[in-house]
């Protein structure tokens, strides 16, 4: 199934499919790329806007436990991108999956939860040890987990999906 949005995110990201980007990455890669910078853009933005406007930088008492603001900010923000990293990979990177939509997102819930994961151990990282400010620290987790999911998604989650 086509999605009409999809069609125009497609063509506004081969707009930039020129010169250099041509030689240097295959369609299917820069469109990966691109709408991952998408999602992160999104990411960042909400991120920040949650943990200062939202949360206001406190301690989040839920309870049984307390979570440090900035992990819980992460947890706000990572249903909303996770859905709509899945939907830009399923529409516009690797539309071309023989992959049924129910298995695709399963193996993405898979393989994001390992991204989670490092996320989580880089914010730690990067905040407590290296006293790196959080807004910061978020964006530079997302490109080092980056590479991973882009391995994922193209040999495990959209597997069989041919390059274009």
């Amino acid at each position: 199934m086509k999605h009409p949005l999809a069609h125009y995110i497609t063509r506004f990201a081969d707009l930039f499919y020129i010169g250099p980007v041509r030689k240097l990455l295959p369609l299917q890669t820069f469109r990966y790329a691109f709408c991952g910078g998408l999602n992160l853009l999104l990411d960042t933005a909400l991120y920040k806007l949650i943990l200062h406007y939202m949360i206001r930088d406190r301690f989040v008492d839920l309870g049984l436990v307390v979570v440090s603001p900035y992990i819980a900010a992460m947890c706000i923000v990572f249903p909303i991108t996770f859905f709509n990293g899945f939907l830009l990979n399923r529409y516009v990177a690797f539309k071309q999956s023989p992959i049924r939509g129910h298995v695709q997102l399963m193996r993405y819930a898979l393989s994001v939860s390992g991204a989670l994961l490092a996320n989580y151990a880089l914010l730690k990282l990067l905040i407590e040890s290296f006293h790196i400010d959080p807004t910061p620290s978020k964006f530079i987790t997302n490109l080092l987990v980056a590479v991973y999911s882009f391995l994922m998604q193209k040999y495990f989650t959209f597997r069989g999906c041919r390059d274009i």
